[in-house]
């Protein structure tokens, strides 16, 4: 019997082609376009600056400064940013990156993950996360990552909703803003992907949706 991924070869990067979902569009960061609409979103008084507690980076002082921030990642391959955008495709709420490409193993990481509050807790920020684990699968990676902060609770319940399993803590990993980091690792591998692929669809179809946008059943029930 041959052994699992004995057949696999080594796949390429994620492109900078753009994420077409229902609801969002994951596109590449564009400094010069993204850095005023989502500094104002992601910034007092639309947010409270502890959203950027567990991100390397921000928050920013000036809507410049991120723009000059986002431009030295714009023409980065790893980390691949890409801007997050309603379906009206005119304001950015949010933002995820690959990283830690590893394209001879098959390994990826999603991180870098901010949503504006206009966008946290919809249906759109789910699809967002969908798509960029979706195309990592499609294209032939055989695992998926997600770390965060030990301390960030809601980064920890944002993985497991989404499927990811807790697989550890590296304690005293990094150090941030001049705070210790415990780093929890969460992975989703591509064993693994078809259930929650399902789920993911099953959760996002029209159906699982009432006339007021209320959620019929929740993601995880939507896995079985």
């Amino acid at each position: 019997m041959q052994e699992p991924h004995l057949a696999w070869k080594p796949v390429e990067p994620p492109s900078r082609a753009p994420l077409q979902g229902e609801r969002v569009l994951l596109r590449p960061v564009e400094a010069a376009v993204d850095a005023e609409p989502f500094f104002a979103a992601t910034h007092p008084p639309a947010a409270e600056e502890s959203i950027w507690r567990y991100m390397f980076d921000g928050p920013y002082g000036s809507a410049d400064e991120m723009r000059q921030a986002m431009e030295g990642v714009e023409a980065v391959d790893d980390p691949l940013f890409f801007t997050i955008l309603p379906g009206d495709g005119e304001r950015p709420l949010g933002r995820a990156a690959y990283m830690r490409i590893e394209p001879g193993h098959g390994v990826i990481e999603i991180g870098g993950i901010l949503f504006a509050p206009e966008l946290q807790r919809t249906t759109g920020a789910t699809e967002a996360i969908y798509l960029t684990i979706r195309h990592a699968f499609d294209l032939g990676y055989r695992r998926v990552e997600w770390k965060c902060d030990a301390n960030n609770e809601a980064s920890r319940r944002a993985a497991e909703r989404f499927g990811f399993t807790y697989e550890g803590t590296f304690r005293q990993h990094m150090m941030i803003k001049g705070r210790n980091r415990d780093t929890a690792w969460f992975a989703i591998t591509d064993e693994e992907w078809p259930q929650i692929r399902a789920g993911f669809e099953a959760w996002l179809a029209p159906e699982n949706f009432d006339a007021q946008g209320r959620q019929m059943r929740r993601l995880e029930e939507c896995r079985g």
